[in-house]
This record gives C-alpha cells, sequence and structure tokens, in this order.
C-alpha cells in the first residue's frame, strides 16, 4: 500500500532555493556562450543536482516533521545558497567558497540520513563527502589541474552505488539476503515524482523571468511582445511534452515496482534523463536573455544555439526518460531533435523571432503527430506504460539511490 505522503511546503522552499542555482548557471552561460562556458555548466550542475537528488531521496524517508531535521534542511538550504552565490566565479576566486558550501550540503545529508540509517550511511557520506573535498580543493587551482579535481568530484559520485552496493553485499546484512535498497527503505512513488516534477515547473520559470531580463528597460513594442508570446508558446510545449502525461504515467510505473527496482529506475529516469531536461531549459533561457531584445536582428552563433541546442537537450532527455520508463511513443519527439536543432540556421540568417516561431511550429506539430498516433483509452497497448520488471528495468550503470 504507498504512503500518502506528499510534498511539503519547507522542502518546496529547499527546492526554490536550489533552483536559484540554475538562475546562477543560466547567468554564467548567457555571459559566455561557449563551449568552454557549457562545459562548465554542465559540471557544476552534475555535482549539484547529485545532491538535490540526495535531498529528494532524504526526504522520501526521513520527512522534516521533527524540529531538528527541519533545522537540518534549513541548514542545508543556506549551504546551497552559498553554492549558488559562488556559482558565477565557482572556477575563480569563489571556488573555495562554493566547495565549502558544497562541503556543508553533504555533510548536513548524511547526519539527516543517520538518524533514520545509523552507521549504514557511511557507505555514501564517505564517497559523497571526497567528492565534496576535490571541489573545494579544484578552488585553490586552475586550468587543467581544477578541471582534474572536478572531475575527481563526479568520479567519486558516480562509483558511489556501487560502492554503497559491494558493501551491502559484503556485510552481515548479506547473510540474512538484504540489499543496500532494503536498508535504507523503498521510494515512495507519489512523493518522489511529485517532488522532481514541482522543480521542474519552478524551472520553468527560468524561461519567463529571462524575458523580463532581456527586455530590461526597452520600450514594450509589439515585437517585444511577440517575442514573449513565442518564448511562452515553446515553455508550454515542453512543460505539455511532460506534464500532459509522463507525471501521471511514471507515477503509475513506479508503484508498479518493486521497491528495489524503484532505486535503480529513479536513478536513470530522475537523474540521468533529467540532467539534460533542466540544463536545456537553462540553456534555452540563456538564449532568450540573448536574443529577446534583438528579435528583428540575425543572431550571433552563440544565442541561437542556445535557443535551439536547449530545446534539443530538453527533448533529447525527455525521450531518455520516455524510454527508461517504457512510456511509448517516444519517435515523434526524437524525429524533432533535428528540425529543432536546425532552427538556429534561422536565428541566424534571419532572425531571432523566426526561430523562435519554427521551435513553435516544430514542438506543436510533434504534439500533433503523437496525438494523432495515441490509440485513445487509458486501456490501449499504446497509452498504457509497459511494466518496468526483471533487468531490463535495472540495466545500465550501476545504481542503486544517490
Amino acid at each position: 500500500m504507498e504512503s500518502e505522503h506528499r510534498v511539503s511546503t519547507l522542502e518546496l522552499f529547499f527546492d526554490l532555493v536550489f533552483v536559484f542555482t540554475i538562475t546562477q548557471l543560466t547567468v554564467l552561460l548567457a555571459d559566455d556562450l561557449t563551449l568552454r562556458g557549457a562545459g562548465r555548466v554542465l559540471l557544476i550542475f552534475t555535482v549539484l543536482f547529485w545532491m538535490y537528488g540526495g535531498y529528494a531521496y532524504l526526504t522520501n524517508q526521513v520527512p522534516p516533521d521533527r524540529p531538528v531535521r527541519r533545522v537540518l534542511i534549513l541548514l542545508a538550504m543556506g549551504a546551497f545558497l552559498v553554492c549558488a552565490l559562488a556559482v558565477p566565479t565557482a572556477f575563480g576566486e569563489g571556488g573555495v567558497a562554493f566547495g565549502l558550501g558544497y562541503l556543508v550540503v553533504v555533510i548536513t545529508h548524511s547526519a539527516l540520513y543517520s538518524q533514520a540509517h545509523g552507521r549504514g550511511v557511511l557507505w555514501f557520506a564517505l564517497p559523497n563527502t571526497l567528492s565534496a573535498l576535490s571541489v573545494t580543493a579544484a578552488g585553490l587551482f586552475d586550468g587543467a589541474v581544477a578541471l582534474g579535481l572536478w572531475g575527481l568530484a563526479l568520479l567519486f559520485q558516480f562509483v558511489t552505488p556501487a560502492i554503497s552496493r559491494r558493501a551491502a553485499a559484503s556485510g552481515a546484512d548479506a547473510a540474512e539476503g538484504t540489499t543496500v535498497e532494503e536498508q535504507l527503505g523503498g521510494i515512495g512513488a507519489a512523493h518522489f515524482v511529485e517532488r522532481h516534477g514541482l522543480l521542474l515547473i519552478i524551472v520553468f520559470g527560468e524561461s519567463i523571468i529571462a524575458v523580463g531580463i532581456g527586455v530590461g528597460s526597452l520600450p514594450l513594442t509589439f515585437g517585444i511582445v511577440v517575442g514573449a508570446f513565442l518564448t511562452l508558446a515553446v515553455g508550454a510545449a515542453l512543460w505539455w511534452m511532460y506534464f500532459v502525461r509522463d507525471e501521471g504515467r511514471a507515477e503509475h510505473v513506479f508503484a508498479g515496482c518493486s521497491p528495489d527496482r524503484r532505486f535503480k529506475l529513479a536513478l536513470r529516469a530522475y537523474y540521468y534523463c533529467f540532467i539534460p531536461m533542466l540544463l536545456g531549459i537553462a540553456a534555452f533561457s540563456a538564449g532568450v536573455k540573448k536574443s529577446i531584445g534583438h528579435l528583428g536582428e540575425q543572431l550571433p552563433a552563440g544565442p541561437a544555439l542556445a535557443l535551439a541546442g536547449g530545446v534539443a537537450c530538453y527533448l533529447a532527455g525527455d525521450v531518455a526518460f520516455r524510454l527508461g520508463l517504457r512510456i511509448r511513443p517516444v519517435r515523434f519527439r526524437a524525429l524533432a531533435v533535428v528540425p529543432v536543432l536546425a532552427t538556429a540556421a534561422a536565428g541566424m540568417r534571419i532572425g531571432a523571432v523566426w526561430q523562435l516561431t519554427a521551435l513553435v511550429l516544430v514542438l506543436v506539430a510533434a504534439l500533433a503527430a503523437e496525438s494523432r498516433a495515441a490509440v485513445p483509452g487509458p486501456d490501449s497497448a499504446e497509452s498504457a506504460p509497459e511494466p518496468v520488471t526483471g533487468t531490463a528495468a535495472g540495466s545500465g550503470p550501476g545504481v542503486t539511490g544517490s
């Protein structure tokens, strides 16, 4: 029987603070629309999102329903705020401050987990701490050494699931036939899916905020109004792709899985697949900031590629999300990636307003084709997700809860 535990207002407050890091990453990318800038944004966000996933799972299992837990969550929010403030200079003078803030995020996470699971937290607390220390050390260097330490931090994160699994398999609990998933508890499907859906909708607000920042003090002309509506239309189409069907189907799939399978599915769907989706929105927002005030002009390559690449990145993540959860169909969204990328040429050769128009047309066409292809009825083979069982659900990287 699924628990009725839902997302609390404190968790939503936590998410609002975390999303400020994405806001800062959008600013960082808008200021440096190059491969180097995109690579730095990817590194920072991947490191941060790992611990966001840790907190999402944490509050799924250890609800902030006691004063001490609430205080620790608030402390973690403050540490994430420090990280967010240091994002623009994370590869410079703010690197140590970013790392120390991240270290507090990790330590607080471990302290909260220990209330429910005691010393069992060490198997993921230690590699997470080593990851945070690597990021902190990176702030003392620049160039290749700093990048190497950031890469080491990612390596610690990616091996954490395997370390936890091996530790459980070789420990005393293995004799009793328990896995690390059973030791830490199963994921509550409704809460977990809702939590990530709320995060996604908050991040969608970035594209709207980008319009206001991009317009600034410019006069509100007809062209800017049209551009604002086109930006909203792109965001609405991307919202439609996830929230109209996928969120409910995802909860259904999670609820139908055994607890040990939910860990693997959660890491695949809501970590690996959500990274391109969230970063895609951030990249699109960066493109909007740079283009909304120049809608009738030919765009430089950076803003045009940010608009097209951001939407394509989101689509790729959404396709992977559907494939991982056996939600069909996926072909229309996958096929839309190519024309979405091609809209960059329209932005560079004709103008930003035409690129935004093309993006809207491609996304609407993909949704319309998908709707026509879907077989009506909740029990149809096309509309219902396939059950995720057996090895198909657990294939891929060695995973467990973050």
